[in-house]
């Protein structure tokens, strides 16, 4: 049984990983030159995530758009919890950028709507790697339409080792922040939950009442907290 002190290390350790990641990547965005110049307007979702461990079933963060929004999830991958995975849309062609804080080991890929890994933060990965670099500098070019993360550890990195981790993405500068805190599946939870389509369908299957569950994250849907990662770019 893990106890309170467990717990407050583990807090602890989290927060420490977490303001190291800070510190490198503020130094690093003191030259950028796409940082809000106005008010940014600030929201926050909390979700949990699917119990169903697939792209099908990935959580929403929102609408990447140009010169407006900018994604910000923040979650850790459980211990024997293989990945996580996000989607997004991007509603027009330009360059994405990639920000990340956490604990090391933890692997960043991108896929695009058919499956495909555009982008992979994995040294071994060839010329995937080659254009997560470029996403790390904001120069990775992404045509229109659906994409999605997966979030798992460093091939070296025991599936029981637990990962804190939080993950950035912008579209030259940005207006409007939104951040997702992606909290564990509970037990009992519809593993349909992320995915409105899906869960319709399981509820006129079991013949109970729906509701749509989507993510309205550019229509105010969302409690405004803060971003959690604000001054990283």
């Amino acid at each position: 049984m893990v106890g309170l002190s467990d717990i407050g290390s583990m807090a602890q350790s989290l927060q420490s990983s977490i303001d190291k990641a800070v510190k490198n990547l503020q130094a690093q965005a003191a030259k950028d030159e796409t940082k809000p110049t106005g008010k940014v307007q600030e929201f926050q979702q909390d979700v949990r995530k699917s119990a169903l461990n697939a792209s099908a079933f990935s959580t929403n963060i929102g609408t990447l758009v140009k010169d407006t929004s900018r994604l910000n999830v923040f979650s850790s991958l459980a211990a024997n919890d293989p990945a996580d995975f996000y989607k997004f849309n991007v509603t027009t062609k330009g360059e994405v950028g990639v920000g990340r804080v956490g604990d090391d080991g933890v692997r960043i890929q991108l896929l695009n709507r058919q499956g495909t890994v555009v982008a992979d933060s994995s040294k071994s990965a060839g010329s995937t790697y080659d254009a997560y670099v470029k996403m790390e500098k904001g120069e990775l070019t992404l045509d229109k339409g659906e994409y999605t993360l997966r979030i798992a550890r460093d091939k070296d990195v025991p599936v029981k080792e637990a990962k804190n981790y939080g993950v950035q993405l912008k579209m030259g500068t940005f207006t409007k922040d939104y951040d997702t805190i992606a909290k564990q599946p509970a037990k009992g939870d519809n593993p349909f939950q992320n995915n409105p389509q899906l869960q319709r369908l399981s509820t006129l299957l079991t013949g109970g009442s729906s509701s749509s569950g989507a993510l309205g994250l550019l229509n105010g849907s969302y409690g405004g907290r803060g971003s959690l990662l604000n001054g990283l770019f």
